[in-house]
């Protein structure tokens, strides 16, 4: 019995709107159809099928901004040939029309590069992929480079197969870590005796290849596919199709599929945000136990997401970059308004003395306002002064107390807590 006093007990007596799994409304969720993506999941398919007949299916880099549909297509693509093995292993015959491939010999190694971002842990990740035993498998850390990759080669190699791997958000891992991996695993075939490996990477950004070793751009880039963003309309089929599952019909107002969609598709049509949007729309409404989800509930949501997607981007932000928005941050919370890249730097400069870190140079510092600029962080402005040349006009785009707090809840910048900048120096600083 659940006691009256109980903190979840008043939560747990009122109706939720959702009428059965509310992940079919994440990004995450690959649903049996994909609106709007067929000829995507056709052309990816034309290419793939090659493994299923025991080749080297050619490397593909797939190209789209952030919730085209990139990583479902691929994922979609994963589990049918992941059903047709399941069918093949339960029937006692194979289908005619599949007795000439083999199709229990592919496998799918996925890695998202977001949250593996080293080169040691992707091949730790895939390496693993094929070790049933613990203490057969890569350790966490400690190993030399070439150790690792010559495990996770020996690994795939201990049976004829052809293993696809899917490295989603590569430029990510080429941003922060370089290409060595992707050298690696694009010459890997040369050295298996029994297995093939073919590649496919996922990026949001079409210039990362720009940092790539010739040799491996020009091995990994054997196929291009180009995703399209969606429109408000496509955007709408995706959501009444997700909707159909997650709702009963008299759950949603009649606008709320509409303006979800028309939201999502002002920023390149996020089908990620579409989604988001009307499921944290529906979490609204049922913690406040309104019996439908409206429009005000999705603008709410909006508001909710946004706030949200800032608080994730700072929180991500390496620490020299954090103290350049800290140093912004304070500056313009007392009364310091556009300032130049002159005044930031002496300002991080302060800071980074009174904590005892390295301080970087002017220059990288000016890399580092582009980037926060880009991130939406803070609005960086060149203005021109004629003779006496040109200066970035820097001012704050986000919550200043909050994100204040949020960054000084950081331990890696403790040292840097509670100080008071203003004009163009360090007025006072008090160390904790």
């Amino acid at each position: 019995m659940i006691g009256q006093d109980n903190i979840f007990k008043s939560h747990m007596d009122s109706n939720s709107v959702f009428k059965g799994d509310r992940d079919i409304l994440r990004p995450s969720y690959i649903p049996e159809q994909l609106p709007h993506r067929g000829d995507q999941i056709q052309d990816l398919a034309s290419i793939m099928v090659t493994a299923l007949r025991g080749n080297r299916p050619s490397n593909v880099l797939i190209f789209g901004k952030t919730g085209t549909g990139k990583t479902a297509v691929v994922r979609f693509l994963e589990r049918e040939v992941n059903r047709l093995k399941r069918e093949n292993l339960e029937s006692a015959e194979l289908d005619d029309e599949f007795e000439d491939y083999d199709i229990d010999k592919v496998e799918y190694v996925y890695v998202n590069c977001e949250v593996v971002d080293t080169h040691y842990g992707v091949m730790k990740n895939i390496g693993n992929k094929f070790v049933e035993e613990w203490s057969d498998q890569i350790p966490f850390t400690g190993w030399p480079m070439e150790k690792v990759y010559e495990s996770l080669r020996e690994k795939i190699d201990e049976e004829s197969r052809v293993v696809v791997i899917i490295l989603d958000e590569l430029d990510k891992l080429v941003t922060k870590s370089g290409d060595s991996v992707l050298y690696h695993l694009s010459k890997i075939n040369s050295e298996l005796d029994q297995s093939k490996v073919s590649l496919i990477g996922i990026s949001n950004n079409l210039k990362f290849t720009e940092f790539l070793d010739p040799r491996v751009k020009s091995r990994l880039g054997e196929e291009k596919m180009i995703f399209p963003p969606y429109d408000a309309e496509q955007l709408k089929d995706i959501l009444a199709d997700r909707a159909g599952k997650a709702f009963e019909p008299e759950i949603l107002g009649s606008d709320v599929i509409s303006l979800c969609a028309a939201l999502a598709a002002q920023e390149h049509g996020d089908a990620r945000r579409a989604l988001d949007l009307l499921r944290v729309s529906a979490e609204i409404a049922e913690r406040e136990r309104d019996e439908s989800v409206t429009t005000d509930h999705v603008y709410r949501a909006k508001n909710k997401i946004e706030q949200d997607c800032v608080r994730e981007a700072v929180n991500t932000l390496p620490t020299h970059s954090k103290l350049v928005l800290y140093s912004i941050l304070l500056m313009d919370d007392n009364g310091s308004d556009k300032l130049t890249t002159g005044e930031v730097y002496s300002a991080y400069n302060e800071l980074t003395k009174r904590s005892g870190m390295d301080p970087l140079t002017q220059r990288r510092i000016t890399d580092l306002i582009s980037e926060l600029d880009m991130l939406g962080l803070i609005n960086a402005r060149v203005k021109s002064f004629g003779r006496r040349g040109r200066t970035k006009q820097i001012q704050s785009s986000v919550p200043k107390h909050e994100i204040i707090d949020l960054i000084e809840s950081d331990e890696s910048i403790e040292s840097v807590k509670s100080l008071n900048i203003g004009g163009n120096r360090v007025k006072q600083t008090k160390l904790i």
